[in-house]
């Protein structure tokens, strides 16, 4: 396919690595039409191959053509269909699942490297910029990510995907789960739009506490915080020079989210405290929709004074004791 197109060596195999949420291990199925599941699958060849082209926007045509042809058999065989986006190559899988296929070109030693470490599933991705239209432009120590307009711009996924496994790492389980409940919360509350993934990963993380056993309380703590981490405004976890992910998302549309918070706060605070199992349901139901089950009888009411025993101990500081005089 990459012949076909134009290229003139011997046409390199592509190594392909999943991204995005299926490798964070926090993708949910959809909540409502017209969500759909979204898998990400990165397509990587080496620098050469774009680089024996005669200009950047004649390699990303290539690319993309080369793989849209391969794919095409495929689609056609399971009856998928096939689109195009700004950044990837669209498969649409069912009405509620579709592979994106975003396309990199990686330095060439990367690419030996990637094959290398294939069996351990390493994952290196793209760190790339916007340049004028000729090779002597381009970074040649850099990961470039296609464009069907811009030809190669700056993505980095490999940064995104270390950053929440760090976290992980470090806090626990639970934060991937608290992270699956605010997207689930999301997905309920706005059929299309609202906060991205990444605005609530890292809005959510700096102040996400473990709480062993009590993944509500622990969600009920961050939920707290959210409105106003997202009206100060949050960056992005791996470059403080990007456009912060608030500012994408616009004014309106962060306050709009603010509000929702504010309001999913109310509902976990009323089912945390709820003296019936029966409310408690129903105040998770207008959170979370009809995917929350409607089963009052695995709800447990627990006691304040129940909670308060089940907390860890903290150590706290020592008291300064006055000196004294005997009398």
């Amino acid at each position: 396919m990459l012949t076909r197109g134009g290229y003139q060596g011997v046409p390199p195999i592509p190594r392909f690595y999943t991204q995005g949420s299926w490798a964070y291990k926090t993708l949910n199925a959809p909540a409502q039409k017209p969500q759909q599941a979204d898998l990400d699958d990165g397509c990587y060849l080496p620098m050469s191959f774009v680089s024996q082209t005669s200009r950047p926007s004649v390699a990303s045509n290539v690319f993309f053509t080369a793989v849209e042809a391969a794919l095409m058999p495929l689609v056609k065989m399971h009856g998928w269909a096939l689109s195009q986006k700004p950044t990837c190559v669209r498969v649409g899988l069912s009405p509620v699942a579709h592979i994106d296929v975003p396309l990199y070109a990686i330095p060439d030693a990367e690419f030996e490297l990637l094959k290398a470490n294939m069996r351990a599933h390493a994952a290196d991705s793209a760190v790339v910029n916007k340049k004028r239209d000729n090779w002597a432009a381009l970074p040649r120590d850099k990961v470039l990510l296609a464009h069907r307009t811009e030809d190669w711009i700056k993505s980095d996924p490999r940064a995104v995907n270390d950053w929440f496994e760090t976290a992980v790492a470090v806090r626990g389980g639970q934060l991937r789960r608290i992270i699956r409940y605010l997207k689930a919360y999301r997905d309920s509350r706005w059929a299309e739009g609202g906060p991205s993934s990444i605005l609530l990963m890292a809005a959510a993380e700096p102040v996400f506490l473990k709480n062993h056993g009590r993944d509500d309380t622990a969600l009920l703590e961050v939920v707290a915080q959210l409105p106003a981490i997202l009206r100060k405004g949050v960056n992005s976890p791996v470059d403080q020079t990007e456009t912060p992910l608030t500012t994408r998302l616009g004014a309106a549309n962060v306050e709009e989210a603010a509000k929702a918070f504010e309001a999913l706060e109310r509902l976990l605070r009323g089912a945390i405290d709820a003296g019936s199992s029966s409310q408690a349901c129903t105040w998770m139901h207008q959170a979370f929709g009809a995917r929350f089950p409607n089963r009052p009888d695995l709800v447990k009411i627990v006691s304040v004074a129940a909670t308060i025993a089940a907390a860890p101990a903290v150590a706290a500081s020592h008291e300064i004791v006055p000196r004294t005089k005997a009398g």
